[in-house]
């Protein structure tokens, strides 16, 4: 293989792996029942005038399988840290204990396990969506890699082989995807 067709299929890797990498953090807002400090990742805080990651404004802990405890590293935050937690649409309704927010993180019912489910499946049809359109670029440069000379043979090498490596990042989406939904469905 030419040094074209080699930075080809490296380019098309990446980009798959960088689909699988958002699809798991996607996961890891996807509660299971379980609390979990990545449950509040994505909440922005209006921190002093700009908006700032939650993790940045308060220490975020888990004291047992139930609770969230959020302490701002700033006392005078607090409000907008609660503030920003009841926006963000996670269902979550902090309690002010004047110093901490407390979180309880309520037992999922079968109806949101179900439409948990859901939510993880439509992340999963999208991550294997941007796959295919990172094997869909990878094809069509390996196509112009043929009008610049490069044999058809060749060629046609490039283009079984960027399909193996979709088959492969397909099935490992496939795969989280099963844990994930056995994961939301065990109580």
């Amino acid at each position: 293989m030419t040094d074209d067709s080699i930075l080809c299929l490296e380019e098309a890797e990446e980009g798959m792996k960088h689909s699988v990498e958002h699809l798991k953090k996607a996961f890891q807002k996807i509660r299971a029942g379980k609390a979990s400090p990545s449950m509040l990742s994505g909440v922005l805080v209006d921190y002093y005038g700009s908006m700032t990651p939650i993790e940045r404004t308060a220490n975020i802990s888990t004291p047992d399988a139930r609770m969230i405890v959020i302490q701002p590293f700033d006392k005078s935050t607090i409000h907008e840290i609660e503030k920003a937690i009841m926006n963000s649409g996670l269902g979550f309704n902090p309690m002010n204990e004047g110093e901490l927010l407390r979180i309880n993180v309520p037992v999922l019912t079968e109806e949101r396990r179900l439409e948990l489910v859901k939510q993880a499946k439509a992340e999963t049809e999208d991550t294997k969506i941007g796959i295919r359109n990172t094997r869909r670029q990878a094809n069509d440069e390996a196509k112009k890699l043929e009008k610049e000379g490069i044999s058809e043979d060749e060629v046609k090498q490039l283009l079984d082989e960027i399909q193996k490596i979709t088959d492969k990042y397909t099935k490992i989406v496939d795969d989280y995807f099963e844990m994930k939904e056995k994961d939301i469905l065990t109580v």
